[in-house]
């Protein structure tokens, strides 16, 4: 089975530029459209012919000449038929996978202040339902330009060519179907606004109850929160009412409307056949036709109501479509002689703000482990945060002389990685958490981190699955799963947060014992509570009052700093139960 490859596109914002994109398509789309919906008018045509050759009494092989002709015809006709709807089709699955691709290329490339500010659920609601909503008016559209705008024309040119008279009295009526659906497209919109705006609510509370679904349980919340979901659900449901009924339940008053002109034409055109101007088979093409008009005006009203509600998803998704911007993943990065230099930096996640950590300064070389620590609040995870070069920083971060900020994102993710106080697992294999889909030989990293033992009382072993974000493992189980994917690839700098709240002081030891003797071309950067292994590590970074106080060796931070030797003193009186918190 072939697989569907999505191009990139230019200009994807212009919605115009879609169908430029799928030319061959549309192509096909025009060619069977035109010969669709202008050779239907043969079908009542020859309808008429067959009817009058039975009333005129032929002779048999004349109609059955024709009624071979006429359900020949009819196959040719619905032949054309489908090859344009399979290729609008075609056009509606292709523009589907392009916006989805556009708008996901456009998440992954937002810096991480704007995707702070993103709500969850409005962007899923983007990313899917309104798509889904905007692809399905494009396709109503190119379908109806062609079974509403050309058949139309194709019937009245042919109704005019029968009867010019009779023609333009009996059409009267369906521009007025056309006016009144369009008098009601302001109204659509705004109720279209309220219920898209009200989905991504119910995805957002939906997506919340999901990812806190057992501290619902857990805090006997679960039936507040099932009370408060059914409210919201009830809104959603009278705004869907609302956006949805006028476009549906008019369709019934558009029909009547256009068709009313049906009087004229039975009243005039029964006076052509008792005059004898007209014959019975042609009356009959006649009023196959009106209605046939008839009823495609009535849906090309209810289209002008589809439309407008695209436009609310179009106007909803244009800003996240963004053209195509690739990342050089062809860069060589240079593991060995490591040298992190920070001088006076300064951080805020948003600017403006007043800043978490200032004129922080020190610096580290490969084979180092350089340990961050201090009072709870004083900026050791925002440092740590600081230094992966994802937020705009103030002050100097120098990776072997150049600024952080130099560097291209695909390089920083190559030289840099993270381990942050959430394991954040996967629902899936041990082997793919740790490797995230490279192909990699996992049992080094989990003898690192001391994993191995663990392994052996698994019977999937690596193929093990962890569960919704782990939680078929303990919490030690999941902590050394993510620091082993933050190890794997031994990158010139690793930054661990708080790597060993969940494990035992004797599993520690041993995880930071590994990582002197196996990982010596990398800097290993330290946020920790737990003093510990303080005094086996290189240089100590001591925070306070969000700014450096201290920076040294462990000895010389017990000798000159009260803050550091009260903190590891309790730490070693109470056994290290309370982590220094």
């Amino acid at each position: 089975m072939s697989k569907l490859k999505i191009e990139p596109m230019k200009q994807p914002d212009k919605i115009i530029n879609y169908w430029k994109k799928e030319k061959f398509v549309v192509t096909c789309i025009i060619i069977f459209g035109l010969l669709c919906n202008t050779t239907v008018i043969l079908g009542p045509i020859y309808q008429g012919k067959l009817i009058d050759s039975i009333v005129h009494e032929a002779d048999l092989s004349s109609v059955i000449i024709l009624a071979v002709t006429y359900v020949a015809l009819i196959g040719i006709i619905q032949l054309f038929r489908y090859f344009k709807r399979f290729y609008i089709r075609r056009f509606a699955n292709s523009t589907s996978a392009t916006m989805r691709f556009m708008i996901y290329n456009n998440i992954i490339h937002k810096n991480i202040s704007e995707l702070d500010n993103e709500n969850t659920g409005d962007l899923m609601t983007r990313a899917i339902s309104d798509v889904d909503l905007c692809v399905e008016g494009m396709r109503k559209f190119t379908t109806e330009v062609f079974d509403t705008g050309v058949l139309m024309a194709s019937y009245l040119i042919s109704m005019i060519i029968y009867d010019v008279k009779i023609t333009m009295l009996s059409i009267l009526f369906i521009p007025i179907a056309m006016l009144f659906a369009e008098k009601l497209k302001s109204v659509i919109y705004k109720y279209s606004i309220a219920f898209r705006e009200k989905s991504s609510q119910v995805a957002q509370i939906t997506y919340d109850a999901i990812e806190n679904v057992m501290l619902y349980r857990v805090t006997g919340m679960e039936s507040q929160n099932r009370m408060k979901y059914n409210e919201q659900l009830e809104d959603l449901q009278n705004k869907a009412i609302k956006a949805n009924i006028l476009e549906n339940s008019m369709q019934p008053i558009y029909h009547v409307i256009a068709m009313v002109g049906i009087i004229m034409v039975i009243y005039l055109g029964g006076k052509k056949v008792i005059n004898g101007s007209w014959s019975v088979g042609e009356f009959s093409t006649y009023i196959a036709m009106f209605t046939a008009m008839a009823i495609k005006a009535s849906k090309a009203a209810k289209l002008f109501n589809s439309v407008q509600k695209s436009q609310v998803s179009w106007r909803r998704i244009k800003p996240y479509l963004t053209e195509y911007e690739s990342k050089d993943v062809t860069v060589k990065i240079n593991k060995r002689s490591t040298v992190l230099s920070v001088e006076n930096l300064s951080f805020c996640y948003e600017e403006g703000k007043e800043n978490i950590i200032e004129n922080i300064s020190f610096e580290g070389k490969q084979g180092q482990i350089i340990g961050i620590t201090g009072p709870i609040a004083s900026g050791k995870s925002t440092l740590a945060l600081s230094l992966l070069g994802l937020y705009p920083y103030v002050g100097s971060i120098k990776i072997d002389g150049k600024e952080l900020k130099d560097y291209s994102e695909y390089e920083r993710s190559q030289m840099i990685s993270y381990l942050g106080h959430k394991p954040q697992l996967l629902s899936d294999t041990i082997y793919n958490n740790i490797t995230l889909g490279s192909r990699q030989d996992i049992a080094s990293v989990l003898k690192n981190v001391c994993f191995d033992t663990d392994l052996e009382t698994m019977p999937q072993g690596q193929n093990t699955l962890v569960g919704n974000s782990g939680i078929k493992l303990s919490g030690g189980q999941q902590a050394r799963i993510a620091l082993a994917r933050a190890l794997i690839n031994k990158n010139k700098i690793i930054i661990l947060d708080d790597p060993f709240s969940a494990v035992d002081m004797k599993t520690e030891e041993k995880i930071i014992k590994n990582l002197r003797k196996n990982y010596k071309d990398s800097l290993i950067i330290l946020v920790s509570h737990r003093l510990a292994i303080f005094s086996r590590i290189n240089h100590i970074v001591l925070l306070d009052n969000n700014k450096t106080v201290d920076y040294g060796t462990h000895n010389e931070l017990m000798k000159k700093s009260q803050v550091y030797e009260t903190i590891f003193n309790l730490q070693r009186t109470d056994g290290g139960k309370n982590d220094g918190k």
